[in-house]
C-alpha cells in the first residue's frame, strides 16, 4: 500500500474512534497504534499530525496524544457575492486582459484518491527521491555558519557558481555573476515572462507546450501565440514568420525532451532558432527542465542554447526539483546584460529571496557523491519505466499509434483517433482507477487533434504502470464514454 493511502486510511480510522475518548483523555501510544494498524512509525506520526492540524488532537512531546476539547461552533459564512463584481472588473474592455486559469497545472499536481494509479503527475515518487541524501543535506545545511541569516538577493554565491558550471558546460560560458537562484522552475518562468514582456504583448510558444507556462503568461496579461513544432522541435522558418507577423519579442521553448512531445531540438535548427530571435530583437527563454532526467540510454546530451549564445539572447531556466523532490524548490535563471538586472528586480519585488537554508541544503546535496549516484539511478529506472509503458500500450491499445519515446523526461504523448472526447476518456479512466492527463491544456490555441499525456514517473513501479494501462484499456472500451 502506498504511504499516502496508509496515512489517509489511518486518519479516517482514528477520527472514527475519537468518540470513544473523553476530552483530555490519552490515546494509545504510537507503538500501540503501529502494532494495531500494522503501519510504519512515519505513517502514525503523519496521521497524528493531520488530526492535530484539524484541532481534534493535542500532542505533547514525551507524553503522547490526547483528544482535544470540543471546538466552538464555526461562525456563519458571510456573503461573498460582492466579489463577483470586483473580480469581473478585469474583464472590462481594455488594453490588457488577464486570464488566471490553473486547471492545466492542477491536473498534474493533484494527488489522486487512494487506490487510483497515477499516470498524470510530473514528479518522482517517494521511492525514487533521494530522501536520505536530502535529509542529510538539510541537516548539514542547518549547521553551516550563517545558514539562518539573510542570503544575498541573487543567491548564495557557491550555488550560483554550481548552476553556472552546469548551464555553461565545457565551454564555461556562464559565470556565477550571470545566475540568479530562484524558488524552482515555475517561479523562474513566471519571473522571466513578467520581466521580458510588457502586459498585453504577444509571446511565442511551441505548440503543444507546458500548461504551467501558458497559465503564467496569461496571468501576467500576455498573449501566447503558437509556433508549430514537429519531432525535431520548433520549425525555425515558422518561428521567423511568427516574429514578423506578431511583433513578439519573446519565444519560450524546451529544446531538450520537450513537454509534452519529448522532442529534442535538432542540431541543424539550434542556430536557426537563435538567428530568428536575433533578427527580431527578441529573447529566447530556454526551459531546460529535463536535463537531469536523461535515461541511461540517452547518450551524450546537446549543450544548452545559453552556452552557444554570447549576446544575451537566451535566458536559461532550470531547476533541481524534478530530479530530487517536489519540495526542493530551488532553480536558476541565467542571463546577461540589462535583462539580468530586470530579472533580478522582478524577483526581489515578488519574493525578496530564496530561503538560505534551502539554498544551503541544495548546495550540500549536489556536492555529495550521492547526487551523481542518484542521477544514474533514476536514469536507469526511468528507462525501465518507459519500456514498461510502451510494452503495456502495445499489448492493451495496439490500435493507437506508437508514441514517440524520448530517452529523457518522464512521459509519452499519445495521439488519439479524431473525434475522441478527451474529457470523457479522462473521466472514464478515473472511474476505472487510473489518472491520466488530457491533451487540450497543452495547446495555446485550438487543438489539431485529441491527445493524452501519460506519465510513467509517479507510479510505484513497472507493475503498477502495466496495471494502469490495463485500466486505461477498460476505460477506452467503456460503453457510452
Amino acid at each position: 500500500m502506498q504511504q499516502r493511502s496508509s496515512v489517509g486510511e489511518l486518519v479516517a480510522s482514528l477520527r472514527a474512534d475519537l468518540n470513544r475518548y473523553s476530552p483530555g483523555e490519552k490515546l494509545p501510544s504510537s507503538r500501540a497504534l503501529i502494532e494495531r494498524y500494522r503501519v510504519s512509525p512515519v505513517t502514525v506520526s503523519r496521521a497524528l499530525a493531520a488530526l492535530a492540524a484539524e484541532g481534534l488532537l493535542v500532542t505533547r512531546p514525551g507524553a503522547g496524544a490526547f483528544r482535544a476539547a470540543p471546538r466552538a461552533a464555526a461562525p456563519a459564512a458571510g456573503d461573498t457575492s460582492w466579489q463577483e463584481v470586483a473580480l469581473s472588473a478585469e474583464s472590462a474592455p481594455g488594453p490588457v486582459q488577464r486570464s488566471v486559469d490553473a486547471s492545466g497545472v492542477t491536473a498534474t499536481l493533484t494527488t489522486p484518491p487512494p487506490g487510483v494509479i497515477e499516470l498524470s503527475g510530473g514528479y518522482l515518487p517517494e521511492v525514487l527521491q533521494p530522501e536520505r541524501a536530502l535529509s542529510a543535506a538539510l541537516a548539514r545545511a542547518g549547521r553551516r555558519p550563517g545558514a539562518w541569516g539573510r542570503p544575498p538577493l541573487e543567491g548564495v554565491s557557491e550555488l550560483r557558481a554550481w548552476f553556472g558550471r552546469e548551464i555553461g558546460g565545457p565551454s564555461g560560458a556562464v559565470n556565477a555573476s550571470d545566475v540568479l537562484v530562484t524558488a524552482g522552475g515555475q517561479s523562474a518562468l513566471t519571473t522571466a515572462l513578467r520581466a521580458l514582456a510588457p502586459p498585453g504583448a504577444a509571446v511565442l510558444v511551441e505548440s503543444p507546450t507546458y500548461p504551467g507556462m501558458l497559465g503564467a503568461a496569461r496571468a501576467s496579461g500576455l498573449r501566447p501565440l503558437p509556433v508549430p513544432a514537429d519531432a525535431d522541435g520548433v520549425r525555425p522558418g515558422l518561428l521567423a514568420d511568427a516574429f514578423r507577423a506578431s511583433g513578439a519579442r519573446l519565444f519560450v521553448c524546451q529544446p531538450l525532451f520537450q513537454n509534452p512531445t519529448g522532442a529534442v531540438l535538432a542540431e541543424d535548427r539550434r542556430a536557426a532558432v537563435l538567428e530568428a530571435a536575433r533578427a527580431a530583437g527578441a529573447f529566447v527563454v530556454e526551459d531546460d527542465f529535463a536535463r537531469r532526467l536523461a535515461h541511461e540510454d540517452a547518450g551524450p546530451l546537446p549543450g544548452t542554447l545559453r552556452a552557444d549564445d554570447p549576446d544575451g539572447v537566451v535566458v536559461h531556466v532550470c531547476s533541481l526539483t524534478k530530479a530530487a523532490s517536489p519540495s526542493l524548490r530551488v532553480g536558476a535563471l541565467a542571463a546577461r546584460g540589462p535583462a539580468l538586472e530586470r530579472l533580478r528586480a522582478v524577483q526581489v519585488v515578488d519574493a525578496f529571496f530564496v530561503p538560505r537554508p534551502l539554498q544551503e541544503a541544495a548546495l550540500e546535496l549536489v556536492g555529495a557523491p550521492a547526487w551523481d549516484r542518484h542521477l544514474r539511478g533514476i536514469g536507469g529506472e526511468l528507462r525501465r519505466r518507459r519500456e514498461a509503458m510502451l510494452t503495456a500500450l502495445a499489448r492493451e491499445l495496439p490500435e493507437l499509434p506508437t508514441p514517440h519515446a524520448a530517452r529523457g523526461g518522464y512521459h509519452l504523448w499519445l495521439r488519439l483517433p479524431d473525434g475522441t472526447d478527451e474529457a470523457a476518456l479522462v473521466a472514464s479512466a478515473l472511474r476505472h482507477g487510473v489518472s491520466v492527463t488530457a491533451g487540450r491544456p497543452y495547446f495555446p490555441a485550438e487543438s489539431p487533434a485529441p491527445h493524452l499525456r501519460l506519465s510513467y514517473a509517479p507510479a510505484a513501479g513497472t507493475e503498477e504502470i502495466a496495471e494502469g494501462v490495463r485500466r486505461l484499456r477498460a476505460a477506452w472500451e467503456e460503453p457510452g464514454r
